[in-house]
């Protein structure tokens, strides 16, 4: 029985699963270059189907996701979707009345539904659906968060865990606490969309000059160049606080807003960052804390937007008394297909999940299309090799980054390997020019290394036996080995690493002959894309990436590409 998931918000997408397993999964962004598209995600959908061999009518069931009233508005009325896109990422002028606006989205986000809202709601995706040829079907609408519980538990291979999810606001709640067992998702608490621990990053993130919804992580890489605030003198601390299995604000969100313009004002903002941050560690752990303490279960897994800050995760897999941790690597909206997916399959078929283990989820193109696509640049000079993975090697032992496109698209924020931008940890030059002229993005942001799972242990010293795949998860380096992978690690010795197992052979392969070469088998990798552009997903998308930053080399395939001089 396949089960379409379909997410129409931000970072919308669509995923198909079969028995617990997720057998594609794809966002709209990457096929319409739409950085973080907010549309009815029609391509992915049809992306999907056609990478199965699919047509709707083998369709069963659809899962759908989002029953708040800001979606029914907006897909009521999608220009107001699209109006506020521009508006968020900052692509129009600044518009009259810019700081009431986002007040009122405050209030309509944490708008929850009815029994109405939900006829209406089903209705509207039933069109959009029936457009598309389906027909015959079982729509589910899945609540916002128990889609995002639904995929950290059901992808995380525990038979029994604690679930948590935290993010800005969806359905009107911006988090929860759960159990899975026994292939059962018990809800245990509930906090409400206004008092959310989440919107207060997003709220800062606004307030340092940055998009909402997409630069949190910069707010979080800015926090690391403050000095450290003292608990007592940071005015963050006490707008929140935890009581057992709740997050209980202090203002309204509007009126938190206010507050925080009046801290921002006589604040550096990298103090104001550091506040910040430190703000979600405190509570997020105390809550972490306290659910473990109450339900005694140690094997932890969660999603959500505040899942994708991973010095947060450090401190909550070092702290909190969790033995076991797991997190969704689509942890943010993007993933709500796949979470909606996996709810319909085990509501409908009893599916208890499987275990992810790996994240290439996405298209694939075969040689033929490959080859096809570079004949058309006759600015490009290729050759086709059997020794890929070794020629990069080589390359990057020599201190040189190339862009590397091979096998499935990863699912999710995070390149693992399959639509990477790989050079030298051991270069802070080339890390410079890898940020300023070739991905164009703030000087203060990290890149993070992929490795051998048993170069680990030498190079993280918290690191405790249990490998992230995902780059989910903050480690911290030895300070011994510092200088050795200087370009892959932040200001304060911190890094998010890939753990490279068997689940990506060539890619393994490449980073073998590095540790030949250079004598660690480590590499700087990061997402192959120009900053504010989605990851490439085609060939097309990857050649035009090279054209645009005039890079030397990539590989595409077993296929080398270089630029003619």
């Amino acid at each position: 029985m396949y089960i379409l998931g379909v997410w129409d918000g931000h970072d919308a997408g669509a995923a198909i699963v079969e028995d617990g397993i997720i057998k594609v999964a794809i966002n709209e962004e990457r096929l319409t270059r739409k950085k973080l598209d907010i549309r009815f995600p029609v391509n992915s959908i049809n992306a999907c189907l056609k990478f199965l061999q699919l047509k709707p009518a083998d369709i069963t069931t659809v899962a759908a996701c989002g029953n708040q009233f800001s979606r029914l508005l907006a897909r009521a009325v999608p220009s107001l979707d699209e109006s506020f896109y521009k508006f968020r990422r900052r692509m129009i002028a600044k518009p009259r009345l810019e700081k009431q606006r986002r007040l009122i989205k405050y209030r309509i986000t944490e708008m929850g539904s009815n029994a109405i809202l939900k006829k209406i709601i089903e209705q509207q995706i039933r069109k959009r659906l029936n457009k598309l040829g389906f027909k015959d079907y079982k729509l589910v609408v899945v609540d916002h968060h128990t889609a995002h519980a639904a995929s950290a538990a059901m992808a995380s291979g525990f038979d029994k865990s604690l679930c948590i999810t935290l993010d800005g606001v969806g359905d009107g709640v911006s988090g929860t606490v759960n159990v899975f067992e026994n292939g059962e998702l018990k809800r245990l608490s509930t906090i409400p969309g206004n008092h959310s621990l989440a919107m207060l990053y997003e709220q800062v993130t606004t307030l340092l000059g940055m998009r909402e919804l997409e630069d949190e992580g910069k707010t979080m890489c800015i926090a690391d160049y403050s000095y450290p605030v003292a608990d007592e003198k940071n005015k963050m601390i006490d707008l929140f606080h935890v009581d057992g299995l709740n997050i209980i604000a202090k203002h309204s969100t509007t009126r938190r807003f206010i507050e925080l313009e009046k801290i921002m004002w006589n604040t550096r903002r990298e103090q104001f960052a550091y506040m910040a941050q430190r703000t979600v560690e405190k509570h997020m752990l105390q809550l972490f804390k306290n659910a473990i303490e109450q339900t005694g279960i140690k094997d932890v897994c969660w999603a959500g937007g505040v899942a994708s800050n991973i010095k947060a995760n450090r401190i909550l897999r070092l702290q909190s008394g969790m033995k076991r941790w797991f997190v969704f690597p689509h942890m943010g909206d993007g993933g709500l297909a796949v979470g909606a997916a996996l709810y319909a399959d085990n509501m409908l078929n009893g599916s208890k999940g499987v275990k992810l283990e790996n994240a290439y989820l996405g298209l694939e193109y075969t040689e033929d299309e490959i080859k096809e696509e570079i004949k058309k640049h006759t600015n490009i000079k290729f050759e086709q090799r059997n020794d890929v993975a070794k020629l990069a090697g080589e390359l990057i032992g020599r201190g040189e980054f190339l862009f590397w496109f091979q096998g499935r698209m990863e699912y999710g924020p995070r390149a693992l390997g399959n639509r990477s931008i790989v050079g030298p940890a051991f270069s802070l030059e080339l890390k410079n020019r890898l940020n300023m002229q070739v991905k164009k993005r703030e000087w203060f942001q990290p890149f993070c290394p992929s490795l051998l799972e048993e170069e680990t242990k030498r190079i993280f010293e918290d690191y405790n036996n249990d490998p992230d795949r995902f780059m989910t998860m903050g480690f911290m380096t030895y300070p011994a080995v510092r200088d050795r992978v200087v370009s892959v690690i932040h200001v304060d010795g911190s890094s998010r690493p890939q753990m490279v197992g068997q689940e990506n052979k060539k890619y393994r392969e490449m980073i073998e002959r590095v540790k030949r070469v250079v004598g660690d088998g480590i590499v700087l990798n990061t997402s192959f894309n120009i900053h504010g552009d989605p990851i490439v997903c085609s060939p097309r998308d990857a050649i035009e990436t090279m054209i645009a930053t005039k890079t030397k080399h990539m590989i595409v395939g077993d296929y080398l590409l270089e630029l003619k001089a």
